[in-house]
């Protein structure tokens, strides 16, 4: 059996600030380190001890200070893989979100949604986001481990679940598995029928202690 634990990081300085993350190299604040270790905790007691554990990490600082948290706990190394980012918002990181709301172009309710240009230079599309992750996804689903924690962002879990799935990118136009900051989703997959499930969606039960 496989178990992957999906990790969306905690609160990050981005959040506070009132800024763009995206690529912005945020770091998490006092209080989401304190929600990084909740998490490792979380996870500790779900993963049996002495399992053998793969850790993958976006490479941003803000995933990468929640990975050493659970690294720490479970006693692993995370392996970082940038393309696990968030959606890159090009020019619009690390400004003020009222910038991005006041330029951002929303994709139309009917047509090219994966192609569509949001209309800020730089920025992802999210065909190309979704592209990115799910080629992570392939390399990570080949590892033979049966414990992976996979620690993200909140926009890109939503195509980490896609992917362990298996939906098509070109059915994605309209998906969105909304979950909070510092979450963890459980994937598992049986050895028997071989079926994927989605166990648990953004819990944060971890965080109210």
């Amino acid at each position: 059996m496989r178990s992957i634990h999906v990790v969306t990081h905690p609160e990050a300085s981005h959040h506070v600030e009132g800024l763009v993350g995206g690529w912005h190299d945020s770091t998490l604040t006092p209080e989401g380190v304190r929600e990084a270790a909740a998490i490792a905790r979380a996870l500790r007691a779900e993963i049996p001890e002495g399992a053998e554990v793969e850790l993958i990490s976006s490479d941003l600082r803000r995933t990468r200070r929640t990975a050493q948290e659970i690294g720490g706990l479970l006693g692993v190394e995370p392996a970082l893989d940038r393309r696990l980012r968030e959606k890159s918002y090009g020019e619009a990181e690390g400004r003020p979100q009222e910038w991005l709301d006041k330029r951002f172009v929303p994709p139309p309710a009917i047509g090219d949604r994966m192609g569509h240009d949001e209309g800020i230079e730089g920025s992802e599309t999210r065909a190309e986001f979704a592209g990115r992750i799910y080629e992570a996804m392939d390399g990570i689903l080949t590892h033979p481990y049966e414990h992976q924690v996979i620690v993200t962002h909140g926009f890109a879990l939503t195509f980490v679940v896609a992917a362990w799935i298996g939906m098509p990118i070109d059915s994605l136009g309209h998906v969105n598995f909304r979950v909070a900051s510092g979450s963890i989703t459980h994937l598992r997959e049986d050895d028997f029928f071989h079926n994927r499930q989605l166990v648990r969606l953004g819990d944060t039960r971890h965080l109210e202690s």
